[in-house]
């Protein structure tokens, strides 16, 4: 109970009495925009984490640069179009991944993401393959621009069709295809020159 100041002390009002309008109405809409925030990152959580990791955010950062990705979103909902949600985060992740790269210059650091998932428990041997495999992957696609990175990772690894990777880099699927073809012949250049660095001798074409 709220005490009316001058009646004294005799007469009373609730607090639900003293809130303002304007509060009362920003209280739905706060709730509103809590619940959009948290049905993206369960809807987009694992694609964002994923895709900024295999853009070359290291692995020490990527759950901030995550974050960053939501918390940008969260500050810009009302921006984001119904349906146009993942698109809108793939180009926050994309910029932020930029941003990572260039404050960091550290490309040795880089490590590609397969995601693999492995059922039994493997051995030294297997682990230690498996690094490399993930290093020798991580270090091709730093070295590739991120324009063709981009595309390749959202095809190959995302398995996403040409239709949606053209909507989310914003381009006609034409371009889209034929980026992807660019990106797979500088890869397979790339590929190359990281296994002759990692002594595997020489690579047949």
């Amino acid at each position: 109970m709220i005490r009316r100041a001058g009646d004294d002390h005799q007469t009373g009002m609730e607090a639900s009495e003293l809130e303002l309008p304007a509060v009362a109405r920003l209280a739905p809409d706060l709730r509103a925009r809590d619940a959009q925030v948290n049905q993206l990152v369960h809807a987009h959580h694992d694609f964002i984490w994923r895709l900024l990791r295999r853009l070359g955010v290291p692995e020490s950062n990527v759950d901030d640069a995550t974050q960053q990705v939501f918390c940008v979103a969260a500050r810009r909902v009302a921006d984001i179009l119904p349906g146009r949600e993942r698109s809108f985060l793939f180009g926050t992740a994309v910029r932020i991944a930029a941003d990572s790269q260039r404050s960091h210059h550290r490309h040795e650091q880089l490590e590609g993401a397969l995601d693999e998932r492995v059922g039994a428990q493997p051995n030294p041997e297997e682990l230690l393959e498996t690094r490399r495999r993930r290093e020798l992957l991580g270090e091709v696609l730093a070295a590739l621009p991120l324009e063709l990175r981009t595309v390749l990772v959202l095809f190959e690894l995302e398995q996403l069709g040409k239709a949606e990777v053209a909507e989310l880099l914003a381009i006609p699927e034409g371009t889209a295809v034929s980026r992807l073809r660019r990106a797979r012949e500088e890869f397979k250049v790339c590929a190359r020159r990281a296994l002759l660095r990692a002594g595997h001798g020489r690579v047949e074409r």
